[in-house]
């Protein structure tokens, strides 16, 4: 049985029409349709990761290795990494967001459509700053 509430109506033509609660949110480059309920079914792709969550990860990582001395510079890291100076430079600012933000990405609550660019590129250094620049851009958090 359903725990989903679904209303039908039917027309004075013979017409039937559903309502059905859901939610449409862009995950990445693909639009991900969510029931909204007290119980909406796992599904495999929902649980990996997003491309946030990996930035942030990454991020964190690099953040790490620099504090502890095993990376001395952005430019020793990136010729560890094998990647460009100025991408590890870019999600290194996501070690410095707020922790509401932060909260977001980990719970995949941020605005639909919201990119690294929106969060790692000149983010002011007041974390209710960057709390209202990304809900003036993209909108409020959910």
């Amino acid at each position: 049985m359903s725990k989903f509430k679904v209303q039908i109506a039917t027309g004075s033509d013979g017409s039937i029409a559903f309502d059905v609660p859901l939610r449409i949110t862009k995950r990445g480059y693909r639009k991900l349709v969510q029931l909204t309920g007290p119980e909406t079914a796992e599904r495999p792709w929902d649980a990996r990761p997003t491309a946030l969550q990996r930035a942030l990860g990454r991020a964190e990582r690099w953040r790490r290795m620099l504090e502890s001395g095993e990376a001395t510079s952005i430019s020793d890291l990136a010729a560890k990494e094998g990647t460009d100076f100025s991408y590890i430079a870019r999600l290194l600012n996501l070690t410095t967001l707020a922790p509401q933000l932060v909260a977001a990405i980990l719970d995949d609550t941020l605005p639909s459509g919201t990119t690294v660019n929106d969060l790692a590129i000149n983010a002011p250094l007041l974390w209710c700053e960057q709390v209202r620049r990304l809900a003036l851009k993209r909108g409020p958090l959910r």
